[in-house]
């Protein structure tokens, strides 16, 4: 298996979230099982089995994110200033189609491609990083199709604020 790559910045927000489920969202959904409970008779108790799977995903999202920590890699975001690094926005120009689009290289654990943000680790993350505005970089998406882009832009200055810890 391997092991989930993680920079410092990741770490961080996982354990903010492990921390607010094990303080904050584990206290809620204890109560609103016991609220349920007290309600009677639980063979038709709705609530009851809706608050118990709500506190059981919640138990299941601590342990995947705290297993997560303790097999991750931990690896730099740091890049050279003209180069394309993690979580850099990166705006590119795709021949084939004449459109230009923007990304974010995230770890994969926050690769999100509805929000624009791609794994370091997919074929486009892996053949950006390292790269200079005006590079031509092909992009290998198996061994019979690739396609070439052109880097025309590298934003340094992403905030990462809003980004949340994806899988599972």
């Amino acid at each position: 298996m391997a092991r989930e790559q993680l920079t410092k910045n990741d770490v961080a927000k996982i354990e903010a979230e492990i921390e607010d489920r094990k303080v904050n969202v584990r206290k809620k959904l204890i109560k609103e099982v016991q609220e349920a409970r007290a309600q009677g008779d639980l063979s038709e108790n709705f609530e009851y089995y809706a608050a118990k799977k709500a506190k059981n995903e919640n138990e299941s999202r601590i342990s995947y994110l705290e297993r997560l920590l303790r097999t991750a890699e931990i690896i730099s975001d740091s890049s050279k200033k003209d180069e394309v690094g993690l979580n850099n926005t990166v705006t590119v120009y795709f021949e084939e189609d004449d459109e230009e689009q923007t990304f974010k290289i995230v770890t994969s654990i926050r690769g999100n491609s509805i929000k624009g943000m791609i794994s370091n680790e997919s074929p486009m993350g892996k053949a950006l990083m390292g790269k200079k505005v005006g590079s031509r970089v092909k992009i290998a998406v198996n061994d019979k199709y690739s396609y070439y882009v052109v880097i025309k832009n590298i934003d340094k200055s992403t905030d990462d604020s809003n980004d949340t810890i994806s899988k599972f």
